[in-house]
């Protein structure tokens, strides 16, 4: 026993998620609902996950912020919440384009009698004013990730503010160094929840695989298989965008190919933010730009989800014999890209989305229960692409600020 458990601590990471992800494929086909015995693994990986969101989201953006200048910062976050929207608008785009090219739900006769609540959309101006929690306490108890950061920033800039004072240096230095040493400790931490990650992946995408059963599968593939394209001509779209910075492709998805395969089991970008951010870390990127940019994209940057609602759209439309004019496409891309800075990054989120689109374009309501049947299979690839498109987006960012800053040395 112990010379197996040596093995499997020896054996590469990606080759431990590789092996779970494609047994735990298999295992759901064969299984069915019977895989539902192996619930208490995955959730035990996403509670690992979640448990390490709040200090490692804290500590490194401390420390990044005390790491760089405020103007510096600035220039960084005008950059980010750009990208983020203009990636979330030309999402939509591609998945309008490729529904359109393939029609998904044309001639399609799918009885159902589900019904589904949508939850309210908090709406653009109530996540901003989230942004500001009304006690620290609240945001991290309601995992708040924008009151998160916000709270974070503060003190940084305090901190960093105490550290440049004559009466307070000492004692801003001393605060520094153990929220530094924290944000070390953290990390070790998520180093050994690494080892267990294959288990929690191969007991979620069982589970997944075997609740969802071929029936619905093969009854919705064709809308599935044209959402995959989507989300496909989306990352050759990024590897353009990289290949344009100078950064070697292969290169970067060999660094984060573990938060990838994570995003796409546990349909979680949030609950993926822990190995997001140590990805961020392992590919060199700044600790101040990469401790904002990626805890801020998984709340706000939903290329995935983007390019959802479009799918869904062009699928109801086919669906119900409607058709989607110019008007309509254009109302899609302005609505979905302002929806998907309201949604969260946890799995069935999309669905607020979506019912958003449908009500403002006038697609009927009633499709979004037949979507339902198949979400977890779509949120695989949707939270796939949204984890892809945040790391993509602060290594190019952070391409374009190697000459213009150097980290604070400390």
């Amino acid at each position: 026993m112990r010379r197996i458990m040596s093995g499997y601590l020896k054996l590469s990471l990606i080759i431990k998620i590789t092996v779970a992800l494609i047994l735990g494929i298999f295992t759901g086909i064969i299984f069915g609902e019977q895989t539902a015995i192996l619930a208490p693994l995955g959730e035990l990986l996403l509670r690992l996950l979640q448990f390490l969101i709040i200090p490692l989201v804290l500590f490194t953006l401390v420390v990044g912020v005390n790491m760089t200048h405020l103007g510096h910062l600035g220039r960084m976050g005008s950059k980010v919440f750009i990208y983020y929207v203009i990636t979330s608008a030309l999402a939509i785009m591609v998945g309008l384009a490729v529904g359109g090219l393939f029609d998904p739900g044309t001639g399609l006769s799918v009885q159902t009698d589900k019904t589904v609540e949508v939850p309210e959309d908090p709406g653009v101006v109530n996540v901003l004013l989230n942004i500001v929690p009304t006690n620290i306490i609240g945001a991290f108890n309601e995992m708040n990730l924008l009151g998160i950061i916000f709270t974070a920033l503060a003190f940084g800039l305090a901190i960093s503010a105490l550290r440049n004072s004559e009466q307070h240096a000492d004692l801003g230095e001393h605060v520094y160094k153990v929220l530094e040493a924290l944000n070390e400790a953290t990390f070790k931490i998520l180093n050994v929840i690494l080892h267990y990650v294959p288990i929690g992946i191969f007991a979620i995408v069982a589970e997944t695989i075997g609740k969802q059963g071929l029936d619905t599968i093969l009854s919705l593939g064709n809308m599935i298989f044209v959402l995959y394209i989507a989300l496909f001509v989306q990352v050759g779209i990024y590897m353009i965008l990289l290949l344009v910075f100078k950064t070697n492709p292969l290169d970067f998805f060999r660094h984060v190919r573990t938060p990838i395969i994570t995003a796409f089991a546990t349909q979680s970008s949030s609950g993926t933010l822990p190995l997001t951010m140590d990805a961020g870390k392992n590919l060199g990127l700044s600790k101040s730009l990469y401790s904002f940019s990626l805890p801020l994209g998984a709340t706000i940057n939903m290329d995935g989800a983007a390019i959802r609602i479009a799918i869904s759209a062009v699928f109801a439309a086919n669906y119900t014999g409607m058709s989607l004019s110019f008007t309509d496409m254009l109302m899609i891309v302005i609505v979905g890209t302002l929806a998907s800075i309201g949604t969260a990054g946890v799995p069935g989120a999309g669905i607020i989305m979506i019912a958003t689109v449908f009500a403002q374009v006038g697609l009927p309501m009633e499709v979004v229960a037949l979507l339902t049947a198949v979400d977890a299979l779509v949120g695989m690839g949707c939270t796939t692409l949204n984890v892809t498109g945040d790391l993509v987006g602060t290594t190019l960012i952070d391409k374009t600020e190697k000459h213009k800053t150097e980290e604070v040395s400390v």
